[in-house]
């Protein structure tokens, strides 16, 4: 039996083979990646490295072993359909008879567009008759904390959320979150809704940014559009843009507040506070 994950040399999978190493053995990890040379330290430390591409079906053949566990990291090419990739792990753990399959989903909550392959994902893994766990993950800290430059250089938070919050957590929490899940029992054919235990607003987002460091950083509400087109000239992709603005539009009507207590009860800890992010951020 082999825990898989699958786009583990991304970010928030980086982090999940990383905790699964503090809970079981090496050789019982997987990591399913696209570029093996990203993971070569992992492979170093007994972890085997699957090569396969959500874009090639065939990668997928004997990938998967009955009784594994398995966690579908959702894909990030927007544009290229990203139910039919997912579809393809999904198709795979079916004709394997694995024990689990954790998909990284979005809050049900969510309307934006942003939601709708994870919504179609879902409904492919429920029809698929595989046992599940559906992780809703809310939104990441490092959405903000990553991309602070032009907010420094600007002394502005620019958002299209108005009053709206944001139960944002850590990527460390999710992926604990995802771990729980790998390795505990009794989770099948469960649905977590995930998310920080504060919420906080793009006002107050300011404000932690002013107090660490010491400049008057103000935050100025926009439109969708103005938002958009804003991205667009910082060159994002005008349609990413768009479903980016349709995210703050969805803040703004309360669609990332997520007060389950799913994710800390999971992760056996409180989840980690946006100052604390904000903190590292600086740091790096």
């Amino acid at each position: 039996m082999s825990i898989v994950v699958t786009g583990a040399s991304g970010k928030l999978g980086r982090h999940v083979v990383e905790q699964l190493l503090e809970k079981v053995p090496a050789e019982q990890v997987t990591a399913v990646v696209r570029s093996p040379e990203k993971v070569a330290g992992l492979a170093e430390r007994g972890v085997r490295v699957a090569v396969a591409d959500y874009n090639a079906p065939e990668t997928f053949d004997g990938l998967f072993a009955a009784g594994d566990k398995v966690l579908l990291v959702s894909g990030n090419e927007f544009d290229k359909g990203r139910v039919l990739q997912h579809s393809v792990v999904i198709d795979a753990a079916k004709a394997a008879g694995v024990a689990l399959l954790a998909y990284t989903s979005a809050p049900g909550s969510l309307t934006a567009a942003l939601a709708d392959d994870h919504r179609g994902t879902e409904q492919a893994l429920l029809d698929s008759g595989v046992p599940y766990v559906l992780l809703r993950n809310g939104w990441y800290h490092e959405n903000y904390t990553e991309n602070l430059a032009p907010v420094l250089e600007h002394d502005a938070v620019v958002a299209a959320a108005g009053e709206g919050r944001v139960s944002s957590a850590s990527r460390a929490d999710y992926a604990a979150a995802a771990v729980a899940v790998l390795t505990g029992d009794g989770h099948e054919n469960a649905t977590y809704e995930l998310g920080g235990d504060e919420a906080w607003s793009f006002a107050e987002y300011a404000a932690e940014l002013s107090r660490q460091t010491g400049r008057e950083i103000a935050y100025h509400p926009v439109t969708p559009e103005a938002l958009t087109g804003i991205l667009a000239g910082a060159g994002v992709p005008e349609p990413m843009a768009a479903v980016l603005a349709g995210v703050d539009a969805a803040i703004a009507k309360g669609e990332l507040v997520v007060d389950s207590g799913d994710l800390s009860r999971l992760a056996g800890r409180p989840t980690t506070p946006l100052s604390e992010a904000v903190a590292a951020a600086f740091k790096d």
